[in-house]
């Protein structure tokens, strides 16, 4: 058996497209999805650990089950409660990662005789979503409206559009309100994704309440999946909805059903972060500015070179295209010996030829950091 595993491992080797593990100190961090700083941030720490001591809960480090055996609390409802408040939303089911809420909500809803569409860009969870299910899955060009619509029409049973607010490869945003007037056109369901806008979009009230709310279009969605692991600084994810859908999946989402509770720690994290948020609104408008810096310097530092191209990003992922393995790992490497932790994105994650640097801005890059950087590149290329 090791022996087919070594193959394996060869052969990506040879491709050049092998993984591995890897820690990074001193470095300036341009690759964490850590948006608006909340990870680190020292305050909501001490708020976290503050709240977590003054909990009256028996299991303090572990939740001991599944939720629909011991591991069910006081502190899970009202945190879902809160949630389904900050999401505008009927009811919120909590997952322990964003992966597992996409996972069960698209292999658990669609049922035989259904049609998943999904883009072509979504991530691999939402993939695997739907070729799990019994309903058929067909993929469609990303943020390709005519291209939906011919995949509409020919869809059958319960339609559901699979979607992310912004894609985490591309940075691009998803056009939302047309793909909202065209799933009314053909009596198709919305499964929003909205793990990257999480925290860095949302409403005035509650704050990082996500694009769709930003954009007014919570009620013509029929479930939008949020996680917790990148803009608000925590982890874990939920789904909200209405109560028929919240009841639906405790009762037929295998990845909710057979899945130990997050512990208490986890549920307040959630809790004060969006707290937290709820204060410091602020914190998005420096994400902003930043974004904005970093467009400007890069039409002034990096001249296209053929190849080499910018696709162009309103949001904190900005990835630059340098095609193939090698050449996109080589430049990864240069600038981390520069002191700038940015990671290469190889191919077959994303298609041939599209290798990329994903650069991630927050709220804690300095312009000073983010010029020098694109100087840095620029020379390398």
């Amino acid at each position: 058996m090791e022996d087919s595993l070594v193959q394996r491992i060869l052969e990506r080797k040879e491709s050049g497209n092998i993984r591995g593990l890897m820690t990074t100190k001193d470095k300036v961090d341009f690759v964490s999805n850590d948006y608006l700083g909340l990870a680190r941030n020292e305050t909501l720490f001490q708020l976290i650990n503050m709240h977590v001591g003054q909990a009256e809960q028996v299991n303090k480090n572990g939740s001991s089950g599944s939720r629909l055996l011991s591991g069910n609390s006081v502190a899970y409802e009202l945190l879902e409660k809160y949630l389904a408040e900050v999401f505008i939303s009927d009811s919120t089911l909590v997952f322990n990662s964003g992966y597992q809420a996409n996972l069960a909500i698209v292999s658990s809803v669609p049922k035989k005789g259904d049609t998943i569409l999904y883009d072509q860009l979504s991530h691999i969870c939402l993939k695997e979503g739907a070729w799990l299910s019994k309903a058929d899955s067909v993929m469609f060009a990303h943020n390709d409206l005519a291209d939906l619509e011919r995949k509409l029409k020919n869809a059958i049973g319960e339609k559901y559009v699979i979607i992310e607010a912004i894609y985490s490869m591309d940075g691009d945003y998803a056009p939302l309100h047309e793909m909202v007037s065209l799933c009314k056109k053909h009596d198709a369901k919305i499964i929003l994704d909205e793990a990257h806008s999480t925290g860095v979009h949302g409403d005035e009230i509650h704050e990082g309440n996500g694009w769709a709310i930003e954009q007014k279009l919570q009620e013509d969605i029929f479930a939008r999946v949020y996680t917790f692991g990148k803009g608000m600084g925590v982890h874990g994810a939920c789904i909200a909805g209405s109560q028929v859908l919240k009841d639906y999946l405790v009762n037929f989402a295998r990845p909710f059903i057979y899945t130990t509770a997050l512990p208490l720690h986890s549920l307040v994290s959630i809790d004060q972060s969006f707290r937290y948020l709820a204060k410091h609104g602020d914190v998005k408008g420096q994400l902003n500015e930043l974004i904005n810096h970093f467009k400007v310097e890069l039409k002034r530092t990096l001249v296209s070179q053929g190849e080499y191209y910018y696709l162009g990003s309103d949001t904190a992922i900005q990835p630059v295209i340098i095609p193939g393995n090698d050449r996109i790992k080589l430049i990864a490497a240069a600038l981390h010996t520069e002191g700038f932790d940015i990671r290469p994105i190889l191919s077959p994650t994303v298609k041939k030829n599209t290798e990329r640097l994903r650069i991630s801005l927050h709220v804690y890059n300095t312009k000073n950091e983010i010029t020098r950087m694109l100087e840095t590149l620029n020379r390398l290329l």
